[in-house]
């Protein structure tokens, strides 16, 4: 079992920035072995990727409506995946979700949910215009 936990949502105006983190844990979570990635969910929408990071870190990949604005980073030592969320907007409004996937290197990149295994409770984005 991995569990994840994620953190660092808020309210936020236009153009703002906000920070979330993820932290993994449980018996069978290796850092060096599950890719993480974070996904949304707007309010009558079906959740959607938003980015993912290889078990090294050293790839990365983004959903086109946010490549430039996010970054996803891991570190490995504290079982942590963070994102950074930067020149927020309006329709970046959600719950974030952070999952976690075994296929770790294979099929790269992971951008389908049926790719994760486990999932977070999700943390709530607001962005006011």
């Amino acid at each position: 079992q991995v569990q994840l936990v994620e953190s660092g949502g808020g309210l936020v105006q236009a153009g703002g920035s906000l920070r979330l983190s993820c932290a993994a844990s449980g018996r069978t979570f290796s850092s060096y072995v599950w890719a993480l990635g974070w996904f949304r969910q707007a309010p009558g929408k079906e959740r959607e990727f938003v980015a993912t990071i290889s078990p090294s870190g050293g790839n990365t990949y983004y959903a086109d409506s946010v490549k430039g604005r996010f970054t996803i980073s891991r570190d490995n030592a504290k079982n942590t995946v963070h994102l950074q969320m930067n020149s927020l907007k309006p329709e970046d409004t959600a719950v974030y979700y952070c999952a976690a996937s075994s296929f770790g290197d294979t099929h790269w990149p992971q951008q389908e949910r049926y790719q994760y295994d486990y999932w977070g409770q999700g943390t709530q984005v607001t962005v006011s215009s």
